[in-house]
């Protein structure tokens, strides 16, 4: 079988992107994998991450979930899949540990808004969803409006009013939850005094 060949059953097995070492396992050296891309068969998406050159459709979705598998959906980015903001995204809002690497999260074809948290709660609410048919990491919408909460500087103030509002009048509430949540965040008060004049009034 030529290389190409095989180079392109590689990718398509891994779904559009492909890692320096899954060519090596497949008897493809790093050579090969340089002259590739020389000879424009394939793209370097990011450093060891290679996808066909004339495969320019693969999704942000596919991107995210493939390039920073520790990354999880927040903040701005939860909010407009909650339906809890109207205001398109720019850029993906995901939360990471600490210790990810800088460079790691610097993808020319996939626009980030990084933040960046302590390992103790990273995972606190995280859940997985499928989004465009790709399986993704993503905040629940009890952490995410923690995560207002916590960003609150941060977040267009109409923003963050709008989501508190709608999170209030959204039937999948959970209540425990983000009681639970914000205690270990350390934003009980916080929480409790806002959520329950709107969950009251």
């Amino acid at each position: 079988m030529k290389i190409q060949e095989v180079v392109k059953n590689v990718i398509k097995k891994h779904g559009g992107i492909a890692k320096s070492s899954d060519f090596v396992e497949n008897g493809i050296s790093a050579v090969d994998v340089v002259n590739l891309c020389n000879a424009n068969y394939l793209c370097r998406v990011r450093h060891g991450y290679y996808q066909l050159a004339e495969q320019t459709s693969v999704s942000e979705e596919k991107l995210l979930a493939k390039l920073v598998p520790e990354g999880i959906i927040c903040l701005e980015s939860a909010l407009f899949y909650y339906g809890y903001s109207d205001f398109t995204p720019r850029e993906w809002s995901i939360a990471v540990p600490r210790s990810v690497s800088r460079a790691k999260l610097k993808i020319d074809s996939l626009p980030l808004k990084v933040y960046y948290v302590q390992e103790n709660i990273y995972e606190l609410g995280k859940t997985t969803l499928k989004i465009n048919g790709v399986s993704m990491h993503i905040y629940d919408r009890e952490r995410t409006i923690c995560d207002c909460f916590r960003n609150r500087s941060k977040l267009d103030s109409e923003i963050f009013n709008k989501a508190l509002n709608a999170y209030a009048n959204d039937e999948n509430k959970n209540l425990r939850n983000l009681s639970e949540y914000a205690k270990k965040l350390r934003i009980y008060n916080k929480v409790t005094d806002l959520m329950g004049v709107l969950l009251n009034g």
